[in-house]
């Protein structure tokens, strides 16, 4: 399999599951809406209050993460390396260099975030930086860019807003029946079947569709990794350079100490990640990276 290949099916993949994405909060918003007697107009409220707090965060997300991460610039004479490696990059893809940024921490990881290439940031641990040979950080490094590249971050903050939206209007209507809010009780006394079916499942969506959701938004987060993998080894034209800081990183079990539940998704590798070894199926349903070592196996098959 080449990576043209992966990077085919995991589009496919990716734009697949945006669409069912879309479908489900569509329909959930519907049942939820006249199950419990609401109107639509409930949806437009949320979708501005949503909208205006998402705003703020997508267009000062670089800084925000920056700032939680414990970030500092990164110079060419200090870090020359990371400076070089990304420069080099950056002029063969005929890209615009992002902002580089360091965390002094032993932990092995990187990530990129900004809004979109004009604005973006690629940052790594002194941990990688001082542990990966010059052609696996190349490896890390292309990896990123593919992010900047393919818009992730603009994809995952799209994402973020929905999966926020569904777990809003859950909670918005969930408080708001139990307040007698809609026509819910009058519908149920005209004795409506099929309102109080309606009722039902959207007291199920309702208590089940922040988790659903938050599934979804793990899925793409994943489907976007394996895309990132391809696309770096087509920038490189080196699938084994990040195959093997991949496996650098995943023998490394220090801690990185700023990680929080909020950027560990941005991370090239999970910062949370089990060193127990393998872990259940479901489990596997809440992990916002692919596991390392299908990673690996796919870099290796190019």
């Amino acid at each position: 399999m080449t990576h043209y290949d992966l990077i085919s099916r995991n589009k496919q993949k990716s734009v697949l599951i945006i669409v069912l994405f879309t479908a489900f909060i569509v329909g959930a918003t519907y049942i939820m809406a006249r199950g419990f007697g609401f109107g639509l107009g409930i949806v437009g409220y949320a979708l501005i209050f949503s909208g205006i707090m998402s705003f703020a965060s997508y267009w000062w997300s670089d800084k925000i993460i920056l700032s939680i991460s414990g970030a500092h610039p990164a110079t060419r004479e200090e870090y020359f390396d990371f400076y070089t490696v990304t420069e080099n990059l950056c002029l063969g893809q005929r890209m615009k260099m992002p902002k580089l940024y360091v965390i002094d921490d032993d932990a092995m990881n990187a990530f990129a975030t900004g809004r979109d290439p004009d604005h973006a940031v690629v940052c790594a641990t002194t941990g990688i930086l001082g542990r990966l040979k010059r052609e696996e950080l190349e490896g890390v490094i292309a990896h990123e860019l593919s992010h900047v590249q393919n818009y992730d971050i603009r994809l995952m903050s799209i994402v973020t807003i929905l999966v926020g939206l569904v777990a809003l209007l859950a909670d918005w209507m969930l408080r708001m029946s139990m307040w007698g809010g809609g026509n819910r009780r009058r519908d149920r006394e005209n004795g409506g079947q099929l309102q109080i079916i309606f009722f039902v499942v959207g007291l199920l969506l309702a208590l089940l569709s922040p988790i659903i959701a938050q599934l979804i938004q793990l899925a793409i987060s994943r489907q976007r990794e394996y895309l990132a993998d391809a696309n770096g080894a087509g920038i490189t034209k080196n699938p084994a350079g990040l195959a093997r800081a991949l496996e650098k990183i995943s023998q490394d079990n220090l801690p990185l100490r700023e990680a929080n539940k909020a950027t560990a998704h941005l991370y090239i590798e999970n910062p949370f990640r089990n060193a127990q070894g393998s872990r259940s199926w479901f489990a596997g349903l809440f992990d916002t990276h692919p596991p390392i070592a299908e990673r690996i196996k796919l870099l290796r098959e190019m």
